[in-house]
């Protein structure tokens, strides 16, 4: 797909990997949706893109709820006419309280906007790509689908579910629809302070820092970006950063014999 002309919907866009595939997608020569629930960090956003001549517009979008959804979609195509792209980005870490003692409003929380907000967005998404002709979805999962993270076990779970959903939308192909998936490993965002009591990261961040390395959220966009221009990419789970050693073992991170295939699934 060439990316110039078109249009893309970036949720989770106001900071961290959704901001920094928003500017990208500008870059490319995108009109770009930046949608949040963050409205200060959404319109920060848009200011950068067009800080650096391009073209944006803020949505606030709450994943969800689907008429939330809905009305990001009628936006997106009251303003440009259509909709191209869509990065299912938005995503929550647990916190503290962690496992098991976290409150199980949090865990629905948790599952309805890492799983629910990708799906039903996804969902949502079919009928303007279809206008189109096709088009590409891309969904943020995380290295956590491929191993055990033992404490955040529902982080795991949704991710998990993301890359299952992801390849199980692989008949879309045959309408011009393509849906992929990344999955990073630790990102430098401001989710990492999250992960903890939300002034100081988690002990297991700083192991899985210790276990990969951490990047920065430009790589990250990079590979949505590349799974959007190649057309031969259909349900992949593209593997962003390096994997953790195998047969790995600690109190926070759990990989046995781990094998991965970044490639077409």
């Amino acid at each position: 797909m060439e990316l110039d002309g078109k249009v893309a919907i970036v949720t989770g866009a106001g900071s961290g990997i959704g901001r920094a595939t928003a500017l990208a997608f500008a870059k490319a020569g995108c009109s770009v949706v930046v949608a949040d629930i963050d409205e200060v960090g959404g319109n920060e956003t848009v200011g950068l893109v067009h800080d650096a001549g391009g073209t944006a517009m803020f949505t606030r979008v709450d994943v969800t709820e689907p008429r939330s959804l809905e009305a990001m979609f009628e936006a997106a195509a009251a303003e440009y006419g259509g909709v191209d792209i869509v990065h299912n980005n938005a995503g929550l870490v647990s916190g503290e309280p962690l496992w098991p003692d976290i409150t199980p409003e949090t865990l629905l929380r948790v599952m309805s906007v890492n799983l629910g907000g990708v799906v039903v967005g996804t969902q949502l998404a079919i009928p303007y790509l279809r206008k189109r002709g096709g088009g590409a979805i891309v969904n943020t999962a995380s290295m956590a689908s491929l191993y055990p993270m033992t404490v955040d076990p529902i982080y795991s779970a949704t991710k998990a579910g993301v890359t299952m959903f992801t390849k199980a939308c692989a008949p879309l192909a045959e309408e011009g629809i393509r849906v992929n998936a990344v999955l990073p490993g630790l990102v430098n965002t401001a989710l990492l302070p999250k992960s903890g009591d939300g002034a100081r990261w988690a002990d297991w961040a700083y192991a899985a820092r210790d276990a990969m390395g951490m990047m920065e959220p430009s790589v990250v966009a990079d590979a949505v970006l590349a799974l959007c221009r190649d057309d031969t990419a259909v349900a992949r789970e593209q593997v962003v950063g390096a994997l953790p050693p195998g047969d790995a073992h600690g109190d926070d991170l759990q990989v046995d014999n781990l094998h991965v295939d970044d490639g077409d699934t």
